[in-house]
């Protein structure tokens, strides 16, 4: 048995519920991709199933962490696609365990080309959020050039990529955040940015196409109002009030990321073309990934943590 160091959880809580450990390392199946972790991306959705408050993933002990960049360590059958010592990136599934480890087993279909103009850890700051935010203004919303779109958080891990692929697109952005997140968001490129501490944003923004919500609660309940009729709300959250659409005469659709090479493979593509940068606040390592968790629950972060796990 061939072993590797990897963070599990054997029950669910805090942070101190992440253990590093060896345990075994995996064999890829057919249409699977064993890759060497260099990096995984850190996410509020890890933290929730750590905590038990997702359901729906594999049962304990697991893995968690579905942000992966890396380089292809050797592959299954019926796998053509990619071969040993390709550079790769991608989202894994979460019915199986994840990136917090030495080596992870991905489906090959669901992998992309890292993008040649960042690091590892850069690209693994990628998938969850940049799809999140991918999904959402594009597969969802529908965003197109002229429009106007309002996203709230827009200083964090989907938000940042949210403002950047909202203004490639030619879009309006408004974006919603706090302290140093102002100026960084307008460096983003937002048209507006709004101290939500100090300025109610209902006050300020009338008529706009798209609402992204990626705060939920009562930043959504005040967002309807603010939404031209016919215009769209797209939560990542929750939908707080499923009848509120029909009052206001606008759409809503909750945001449930899913796997996608293609889009992942354009997402690298405005990287290496320099409209779109991944911003990466701190980085771990993999034996203080608990710290990861301690940092991302504890902090109003601009952009994403990142676990680097090999060189």
């Amino acid at each position: 048995m061939t072993l590797m160091k990897a963070v599990r959880i054997h029950s669910y809580g805090g942070p101190d519920v992440l253990v590093h450990e060896d345990v075994q390392k995996p064999e890829p199946a057919q249409g699977e991709l064993l890759v060497a972790v260099h990096a995984a991306g850190v996410n509020p959705f890890d933290w929730k199933v750590r905590t038990g408050s997702v359901k729906g993933v594999r049962r304990l002990p697991l893995i968690p962490g579905w942000d992966v960049a890396g380089t292809v360590e050797s592959v299954g059958a019926e796998v053509s696609r990619f071969k040993p010592g390709d550079a790769v990136f991608g989202l894994l599934s979460v019915v199986k365990d994840g990136a917090y480890a030495e080596y992870a087993v991905a489906k090959a279909k669901n992998m992309a080309f890292k993008p040649r103009s960042i690091d590892f850890v850069h690209t693994a700051a990628l998938p969850v959020s940049a799809l999140a935010a991918w999904q959402s203004l594009f597969d969802l919303a529908d965003l197109s050039s002229g429009q106007t779109v309002l996203i709230h958080g827009a200083s964090g891990g989907v938000g940042h990529y949210a403002v950047q692929l909202a203004k490639w697109k030619g879009a309006r952005v408004i974006g919603t955040t706090s302290g140093g997140g102002i100026d960084f968001v307008r460096d983003l490129g937002a048209d507006e940015v709004i101290d939500f501490r100090n300025v109610r944003f209902d006050d300020r923004v009338r008529d706009a196409d798209v609402v992204l919500d990626l705060i939920g609660g009562e930043t959504q309940k005040r967002s309807w109002q603010v939404l031209r009729k016919g215009g769209i709300l797209v939560s990542s959250v929750e939908i707080t009030s499923p009848d509120t659409d029909a009052r206001y005469d606008v759409r809503q659709k909750l945001l449930m990321v899913h796997p996608s090479a293609d889009e992942l493979t354009r997402i690298a593509a405005l990287i290496d073309e320099g409209k779109l940068r991944p911003v990466v606040s701190r980085v771990f390592s993999l034996a203080d990934a608990r710290k990861a968790h301690e940092f991302i629950q504890s902090t109003d972060m601009q952009g994403k943590a990142v676990l680097k796990i090999r060189d």
